[in-house]
């Protein structure tokens, strides 16, 4: 077998350089520190706050759920068709002052019990009481704001207006969207837990 010396010698070099490159101590280079934190806060600093929601970052725009102004500043109006006639008490958020019921919910996770009007999601009763409670659409179409009652079926302790995220199987389970749940008697309620 022969063996190439010159070859050897190259790897024998190469080796060499290597190791000594290795154990041979740097400049001792710094970069630049990094600003990236800086930059951040001054584009946040720069923006805006508005009273519009925005979905999943509740640290930007504050939340709130207020109605969408139209161009000229003032509340739109829901559109209705020609011919078209409103009925007043259509939901269970169109109830009377006069015929508003108080249920006592108990805020597991909380640990505080409240009455809350049935005129009203629980998600913004909640929200009223102080309690940080999760969600997104207010609307009943994601599962952000979704609970779980303990005591039961959902349907027996909350009317639903308009959801469209659960099953029967999951309302049954006692799971619920407390953006759209309006209490009409007694439970306890887990926020935060979806099915």
């Amino acid at each position: 077998m022969a063996v190439n010396t010159t070859a050897l010698g190259l790897a024998v070099v190469l080796s060499g350089a290597i190791a000594v490159f290795h154990y041979v101590r740097g400049t001792e280079w710094e970069s630049a520190p990094d600003i990236s934190e800086e930059v951040l806060e001054r584009r946040a600093a720069s923006v805006p706050e508005t009273d519009f929601p925005e979905p999943y970052n509740r640290s930007i725009g504050g939340g709130g759920g207020a109605p969408a102004a139209a161009v000229g500043g003032e509340a739109a109006e829901e559109g209705e068709l020609e011919g078209e006639t409103t009925q007043g008490g259509s939901g269970p958020g169109d109830i009377p002052e006069d015929e508003v019921e108080y249920f006592e919910v108990e805020f597991a996770k909380q640990g505080e019990t409240v009455e809350l009007p049935n005129n009203q999601p629980i998600l913004d009763s909640g929200e009223d009481e102080g309690f940080d409670l999760p969600y997104a659409c207010r609307q009943g179409q994601c599962v952000s704001c979704a609970g779980h009652i303990t005591d039961g079926p959902s349907e027996d302790f909350v009317e639903h207006d308009n959801q469209e995220m659960l099953s029967g199987d999951e309302i049954d389970e006692g799971y619920t969207l407390t953006c759209v749940a309006y209490p009409r008697d007694d439970f306890t309620l887990e926020t935060g837990e979806a099915p």
